[in-house]
């Protein structure tokens, strides 16, 4: 029987439409189903426990596939896999799971970080990365936002258009901001938020909504009622993706509705 095999991704996403293979379009998972075709000789379909949209990053998403030949160890396969790969996607980590396992369905939450880089300039080898504002957030005013962000939501305020979810309720399991000196020495917003899954463009538009807030001194009340309204005019403007990354996909959680 053939190995069911997950692996843990990293890819800089400035240059793919997404996660998402598409025709004549440069895709991440495009990219890793070549390469493991190359590896194997065969045709693998890849399932990645979701889909990141163009220009979004990822520090670890997770995809599995069924590994057609038992003669190359575990251990092995990142390093033979990113022999075939560009240097803007890597394989991390793989390993065997139970049969069973699907990166996407057996996944009980994924958590994604937005960077923003307020008032400074971005060193050049990190400003694909960052969202560079022009004014400092008051981080304690935007936390008292971000309070509202637990439990059963329903976020269709920030569903962006074209969202074909059959339901726009989300678990979020929480969210915040704080700050963090990066290895150039610029100090950097951090917004983690985390749920069991994301309406399109969710995450960008609630972090563009909350920085918009707050620049124009609004607060948590304003943004309770904007949640409440259920109505995508109420929210602030789309964050860009330059700052979002997928930073992690746990399955050892609580399993959710979709």
């Amino acid at each position: 029987m053939a190995k069911n095999i997950l692996l843990t991704i990293s890819y800089d996403g400035t240059d793919f439409c997404g996660w998402q293979r598409q025709d004549e379009q440069r895709s991440v998972q495009g990219d890793l189903e070549s390469a493991l075709e190359k590896l194997f000789g065969q045709k693998i379909n890849l399932q990645g426990s979701g889909r990141t949209d163009s220009g979004v990053h990822a520090k670890a998403q997770a995809a599995n596939f069924l590994c057609p030949v038992d003669s190359i160890p575990d251990q092995n396969i990142p390093k033979a896999l990113n022999n075939f790969l560009p240097r803007d996607v890597r394989v991390n980590e793989a390993r065997a799971v139970g049969q069973d396992f699907s990166a996407r369905f057996s996944a009980t939450s994924r958590v994604y970080r937005y960077f923003v880089l307020p008032k400074q300039i971005p060193c050049a080898a990190s400003s694909r990365y960052v969202w560079q504002i022009n004014h400092i957030p008051d981080i304690k005013n935007l936390n008292g936002m971000a309070e509202f962000l637990r439990g059963e939501l329903d976020c269709k305020t920030f569903a962006g258009a074209g969202d074909a979810s059959l339901s726009t309720k989300r678990y979020l399991e929480n969210a915040f901001f704080f700050e963090e000196e990066d290895s150039f020495g610029q100090k950097k917003l951090v917004f983690e938020i985390e749920a069991n899954a994301f309406l399109y463009r969710m995450v960008r538009s609630i972090a563009g909504t909350l920085i918009d807030l707050d620049k124009n001194g609004k607060g948590p009340a304003d943004f309770k009622e904007i949640l409440a309204a259920r109505k995508r005019e109420m929210a602030g403007p789309t964050a860009p993706p330059d700052g979002l990354f997928l930073w992690q996909v746990k399955f050892d959680g609580i399993r959710r509705h979709a």
